[in-house]
């Protein structure tokens, strides 16, 4: 994964977010459900019921938010690497900045020299 791009990174991510998120709320399902059953009452059985379904609910919409921003902000990274890697690369003149030391050090040595004198 050291050369994976990280757009691929991101969404596998989100996949395994995405899955914990629903293996929990799932297990949270049944426990409610379970609770429902054993519950003494109807209406606290049927509250318990709700619950369930309302945290199943929950769950999903939270589960389709995480991964429509995760399939976001791969996109917009894959994008900005696309421009990055077509834009044109602004190459700085490698002599003027050597030569620039080469004057500096020919003018000491006149100075050292006048001073010798």
């Amino acid at each position: 994964m050291a050369d994976a791009d990280l757009d691929v990174v991101i969404r596998q991510l989100a996949r395994q977010l995405h899955t914990g998120l629903m293996t929990r709320a799932k297990e949270r399902r049944d426990r409610f459900n379970g609770l429902a059953a054993k519950a003494k009452g109807k209406e606290t059985g049927d509250r318990f019921k709700v619950m369930a379904k309302a945290t199943m609910e929950q769950a999903t919409a939270a589960a389709k938010r995480l991964q429509m921003s995760a399939d976001n902000v791969a996109d917009s990274y894959a994008r900005s690497m696309r421009l990055a890697a077509s834009a044109p690369v602004a190459v700085k003149v490698e002599k003027q900045a050597k030569e620039k030391p080469a004057k500096k050090a020919a003018k000491a040595k006149k100075a050292k020299a006048k001073k010798a004198k």
